[in-house]
């Protein structure tokens, strides 16, 4: 599906019905632009847009930036018209329930309890940010604990709610360190363990099965971060995508909180985020009055279970329309879709793997993947991910390819491949293939690549 006119013209003509339901007025003159002044502006608009890189096409395989589906778009833009506000009922009625209705739909996709609390938000970081106030207030004068390649955000919240943080090592394959853990967890100094599923640097999925088993002997609250890769919940009862990541998808289920980006892997625009607890009591932490808010139903505001005030009602309703059409389903709808994201990392590492020039960093567990063209010494490797990075993105509109850098602790290299390390860091290259497309377009991107790597090594005399 694409939006074309006729699609616009439904937009239109809903806009136009919703508008003539509750009578036609005149705007008043103060809000009208002469169409000189718009079409003047609106050309420099759309020539300064035209600057963006081509997030939509599969050669981009950069930032994990994915387009929205043209159903989560339309639903979009069709609720703008009204622009309704989900803090309160009265600022949205149809887009509030739509957002308890999606509520439900991704407690039931990580098996959490039927009466889960949570709400969307306008990010994943405001997500995470009202999870940890939430296990501060359970744990006010404990240490949150989060593994080292967890996302910066849990730093940066921390230090806004003057939480007390620990980073925990990763062991080789990306993931925290739960021996580690356990001895800090004998301290009793720990309140909160955030779990990564699916860290947005190589997209390594924590051992949350394990935690679950340290937490019958501490008491210890888990939060999932879960932003990039919740969605991968639906492929985890079938072991043959995920592997070994797919038990710590289903150990969700049992954890304190989760937090999932639809505006990643649901297919929706910016922003779009979701916060769940498995304990409703923890509502009682947002309790507060405002005197004129909370008067036209009795049944649960939205407001009421939120941080933020001001909520795009349209969010919800795009991703309520998109779920219609793309349901939380593991064989259809949005379960296809991942599984040619793994797929399509699979089969690069399969390319990397045979190919003399290129070395894999680490086996991907979701839809990234990391890589380096082989070299002797950590600064050749620099030089040449560099070297590739910039000679992809700076090639002509048809034929130039997007993928991103990765810095990593240039001694990882001498210890796992046996390279050099003549400098501190290291910087190797790093694709995130989130569009099902990509599936299809990984021969190609390797190709590019390796046909880049080639003019440099003869440039450079290897």
């Amino acid at each position: 599906m694409q939006i074309n006119q006729s699609s616009l013209a439904l937009i239109e003509q809903f806009a136009e019905q919703w508008q003539q339901h509750w009578g036609m007025f005149t705007p008043d003159a103060s809000l009208a632009v002469s169409p000189d002044v718009f079409e003047k502006a609106w050309a420099t608009y759309t020539q300064r847009l035209m600057g963006n890189y081509p997030f939509h096409h599969p050669r981009y395989a950069g930032q994990m930036l994915k387009p929205p589906h043209p159903v989560a778009m339309l639903g979009y833009m069709a609720a703008m018209f009204i622009n309704p506000n989900n803090h309160a009922l009265d600022g949205g009625p149809p887009t509030s329930e739509m957002e308890k209705e999606v509520i439900k739909q991704l407690t039931a996709m990580f098996n959490l309890p039927h009466n889960t609390l949570g709400h969307l938000t306008s990010s994943g970081t405001i997500a995470n940010l009202e999870a940890l106030w939430v296990a501060n207030k359970l744990h006010p004068n404990k240490k949150i604990a989060f593994s080292a390649d967890a996302h910066y955000t849990h730093e940066r919240i921390c230090s806004v709610l003057g939480i007390e943080t620990i980073k925990i090592p990763t062991n080789n394959n990306g993931t925290i360190d739960t021996n580690v853990l356990a001895d800090l967890l004998q301290t009793d100094t720990i309140g909160t363990v955030v779990a990564t599923a699916g860290t947005t640097g190589l997209g390594m999925v924590d051992a949350i099965n394990e935690l679950l088993t340290l937490q019958k002997t501490y008491p210890f609250r888990i939060h999932v971060d879960a932003a990039y890769g919740g969605f991968f919940r639906l492929l985890a009862d079938d072991e043959q995508y995920l592997g070994v990541a797919a038990q710590s998808f289903r150990a969700i289920a049992h954890c304190n909180s989760v937090v999932i980006d639809p505006h990643k892997h649901g297919l929706q625009p910016y922003g779009c985020g979701c916060v769940l607890f498995s304990d409703p009591n923890v509502g009682r932490f947002y309790q507060h009055d405002s005197p004129y808010t909370y008067f036209t139903s009795n049944e649960l505001h939205l407001g009421e279970i939120s941080l933020e005030c001001s909520r795009a009602g349209a969010a919800a309703g795009a991703l309520w329309l998109t779920l219609q059409c793309i349901p939380l389903k593991a064989d259809t709808g949005l379960g296809a879709v991942l599984k040619q994201c793994i797929t399509a990392a699979q089969n690069w590492a399969k390319l990397l793997d045979n190919n003399s020039n290129w070395q894999l960093f680490i086996e991907p567990q979701l839809d990234i993947i990391a890589y380096f063209p082989k070299a002797k010494s950590t600064a050749e490797v620099d030089e040449l991910s560099y070297q590739i990075f910039d000679t992809a993105m700076n090639a002509s509109p048809t034929e130039s390819v997007f993928v991103s850098l990765y810095n990593v602790d240039a001694t990882i290299l001498a210890q796992k491949f046996g390279i050099e390390a003549n400098t501190k860091r290291c910087r190797i290259l790093r694709s995130a293939l989130l569009k099902p497309e990509h599936a299809q377009y990984v021969p190609y991107l390797h190709q590019q690549l390796s046909h880049i790597l080639h003019k440099l090594q003869n440039n450079y005399g290897r």
